[in-house]
């Protein structure tokens, strides 16, 4: 029995000498105070697992730089195609520029739906024909509208899920626009292009519905339902195209980390 406690020491011994002088130390402290040591190979094989994670999620990022840049140039055209919609004041005009920015929350998250949004206006305010109020208003109103629905999605990834999520961002689009209008974009617009006399505004009102004699008035009578209208318009187009162009960009990433990890493999 002595003689077996006496080998086996040595052969401990022995292990740690040859771990020590033929490879790297590094000590690794377990949660109950014990430790062990990684020799270079284990540190070699782990640094390659980091490696290629770190490469895959550069390109992951990449994509989704590559991704928003396209989509804020679709929304910057969409943004110069305006149709003028009939029983409302000629300055409310539908257009088809958020599509572009509640795809892109819904594909890559609600963040990068809003910064779609304001790329878009910001790179519209040299031809602004309203003093920067339209883009303001734009921005406000987009920002709410994607930030909604791609919060929502985000916790429920289905059909149903982005359904209710458009829905539930462009009632939410309808009814801040009120508060947004009234107490921010109008007073602007009033006090830039009116000398600050809110009645110029209403009377624009006023020419389709005399009764609609208060902005408040005329905001909910008007502006709700023409902007729960334009929400809807994007959220049936948004739910017809998302699929394909979601499954692209998944097989555009599947096929990139492919590549990679047969490169790494080579190598």
């Amino acid at each position: 029995i002595v003689r077996m406690k006496e080998e086996t020491q040595t052969l401990g011994i022995a292990i740690w000498l040859c771990r020590t002088l033929c490879a790297e130390i590094f000590p690794v402290t377990l949660s109950n105070g014990d430790f062990y040591f990684l020799g270079t190979s284990e540190i070699y094989f782990k640094g390659v697992c980091s490696m290629r994670t770190a490469q895959n999620s550069q390109k992951i990022m990449t994509t989704k730089i590559t991704v928003t840049a396209l989509l804020t140039a679709v929304a910057i055209a969409l943004q110069y195609i305006e149709v003028p919609i009939p029983l409302v004041p000629s300055f409310l005009k539908l257009d088809f520029s958020d599509l572009p920015e509640l795809i892109g929350a819904f594909v890559l998250g609600p963040q990068y739906g809003i910064i779609i949004c304001l790329l878009k206006n910001l790179i519209h305010l040299p031809v602004s024909s309203s003093m920067f109020v339209g883009e303001f208003s734009n921005f406000i109103l987009g920002a709410i509208f994607v930030f909604v629905a791609g919060i929502i999605y985000q916790y429920n990834k289905t059909k149903k899920g982005a359904l209710i999520g458009c829905v539930a961002g462009a009632f939410a689009m309808a009814v801040l626009s009120v508060v947004t209008n009234y107490f921010i974009v109008y007073p602007v617009y009033a006090e830039l292009w009116a000398g600050g006399d809110m009645n110029v505004i209403v009377n624009m009102y006023k020419l389709l519905l005399p009764s609609s004699d208060t902005l408040l008035k005329s905001l909910i009578i008007f502006n709700v339902p023409f902007t729960l209208f334009k929400g809807i318009v994007d959220a049936v187009i948004a739910m017809l195209i998302y699929k394909p162009l979601s499954n692209m960009i998944v097989r555009m990433n599947t096929a990139f980390t492919k590549k990679r990890n047969s490169k790494a493999e080579k190598a």
